[in-house]
């Protein structure tokens, strides 16, 4: 037994498997989001509980895109599954930061019932945004939905990124005990926002749009040129420099 080794040689597959599966929605995705951007837009990332450490991996990150803005659970998931919360949440969100029409919100949720998650989906679509679901569909297909909307994230979404997660997230087996060990949501999700992020940097390269890009603040003089390039996106994100 080598419960180590089993869980790296699972994430050599799984990551294989995640890019393959959904490398066509990528690159769409890529292009939509870097005409967005090219315009002056914003990108939205949610997540609740575990899936706001995704939500949060391309926010203010070095060699990330500068026009990134999450929508904060100041709860950390606490409260994912009360009716009404993800309403409230992202109708104060949209007072403070806007939310605008057309712009591409990706929203995180590994089950895609619970009803935060949901409710957030939901305000975003009826502003006109342009939803982008990270879920494990198998999982998302094995459990019911939630009572008081009936329908789960990736069936709402206008388009859907497989984690290729199984049921219940763990995928490495220890002999002789119920239960598995070894979740991957957090690392797959990781990786594609980080692949959407690179889409994104790659049309806009492309198409002679120069990306709006954040240096590491460990180098010099990048404090001011970060200052700089989040300028244009004053009031809009929600982790200004």
């Amino acid at each position: 037994m080598n419960l180590t080794n089993d869980y790296y040689k699972f994430f050599g597959e799984i990551t294989t498997a995640v890019y393959k599966k959904n490398q066509s929605t990528i690159q769409k995705l890529g292009v939509i989001i870097g005409q967005s951007i090219a315009n002056g837009g914003i990108l939205h990332t949610f997540g609740s509980g575990h899936s706001g450490i995704i939500a949060q991996e391309i926010i203010h990150r070095a060699g990330g895109l500068v026009p990134v803005s999450a929508i904060v659970d100041p709860t950390g998931g606490w409260v994912e599954t009360i009716p009404g919360y993800g309403t409230k949440l992202i109708q104060r969100h949209h007072y403070t930061y806007q939310l605008k029409e057309n712009e591409i919100i990706i929203i995180i949720s590994n089950s895609g019932k619970n009803s935060v998650p949901l409710e957030v989906a939901l305000q975003c679509k009826k502003l006109g945004l342009i939803l982008v679901a990270v879920t494990s569909v198998e999982m998302s297909q094995s459990v019911q939905p939630n009572p008081l909307i009936n329908k789960k994230l990736y069936e709402i979404s206008n388009f859907v990124l497989d984690n290729c997660g199984i049921i219940g997230d763990a995928a490495i087996e220890i002999p002789g005990q119920p239960d598995k060990i070894g979740p991957t949501s957090t690392i797959t999700g990781a990786l594609l926002l980080n692949l959407v992020a690179m889409e994104t940097i790659q049309y806009l390269v492309q198409n002679k749009i120069p990306p709006p890009i954040y240096r590491s603040a460990n180098l010099p003089g990048a404090r001011d040129f970060n200052e700089k390039i989040s300028s244009k996106y004053k009031n809009r994100l929600s982790r200004p420099l």
